[in-house]
C-alpha cells in the first residue's frame, strides 16, 4: 500500500468529547475539549489539553480542580456551543440550560444532564507550547444509574460521541462492537 507523507501534524482520529468545568469568579463555566484521555489507572487520572488563553483554564489554574462531563449524542449542540463561545462573554449555563451540581471537590462544577461526571484535582500542568496539558486525578465518578450494566458504565447506554478532525470536521456517534477486547487477539497466540 502506498503511503503519503503529510508532514508533522495531528492525525489521531477520533478524539473523545469532554465538557470541562471550573468555577471562575464564583460561577461555573464549561468548555468543549476534544484533546484528552486516560493518563493513569492507579490512581485514576486523565489529561486534557487546553490553550492558555481559554477562560476555563483560568479557573482550573486558580482552584487546582476541574470536572470532566461526558455528553451524550443528544447534547451535541450544547457541546459545540461550549466550544465556539467564551464564558467570559456569555453565561453558557443559561443558554444550554445546564443543571449544575457539586460533589466532593470544591470548584469542580458538574452537569446533571451529562450521563458521566468526573471530579478531578490537578496533579500536573505542563506547558507544551500552544496548549497546557493538565493531568487530573479523578476524585469521584458519577454515572447515571440507567447507564450501568451489571454495575459498570455501558457505552451503548451512555451514547457518547467523538470528534473527527477531517474536512469538514464532524461529531460521530460510536459504532457497533467489532470484537471483544483482550480476547480477540488470543486467536493469534500459538
Amino acid at each position: 500500500m502506498k503511503k503519503t507523507k503529510l508532514g508533522a501534524q495531528l492525525v489521531v482520529p477520533p478524539c473523545p468529547n469532554f465538557l470541562v468545568g471550573a468555577d471562575i469568579d464564583g460561577k461555573p463555566n464549561f468548555m468543549a475539549v476534544a484533546w484528552g484521555g486516560v493518563a493513569n489507572s492507579k490512581p485514576p487520572m486523565l489529561s486534557v489539553a487546553i490553550q492558555h488563553s481559554r477562560y476555563t483554564y483560568r479557573g482550573i489554574k486558580t482552584n487546582s480542580t476541574f470536572s470532566v462531563n461526558i455528553p451524550t449524542i443528544s447534547q451535541v449542540t450544547e457541546y459545540d456551543y461550549c466550544g465556539i463561545v467564551s464564558g467570559s462573554k456569555v453565561d453558557k449555563n443559561s443558554v444550554c440550560r445546564f443543571k449544575v451540581f457539586y460533589g466532593e471537590t470544591p470548584h469542580a462544577p458538574l452537569i446533571e444532564q451529562c450521563p458521566v461526571n468526573l471530579e478531578c484535582k490537578v496533579i500536573h500542568i505542563l506547558n507544551l507550547g500552544s496548549h497546557a496539558l493538565i493531568v487530573g486525578e479523578i476524585v469521584q465518578a458519577h454515572v447515571d444509574s440507567e447507564c450501568l450494566t451489571d454495575g459498570h458504565p455501558d457505552p451503548s447506554k451512555i451514547k457518547p460521541f467523538i470528534f473527527c478532525e477531517s474536512k469538514p470536521s464532524s461529531y460521530t456517534a460510536l459504532g457497533e462492537v467489532t470484537a471483544t477486547a483482550f480476547k480477540v487477539g488470543k486467536t493469534l497466540k500459538n
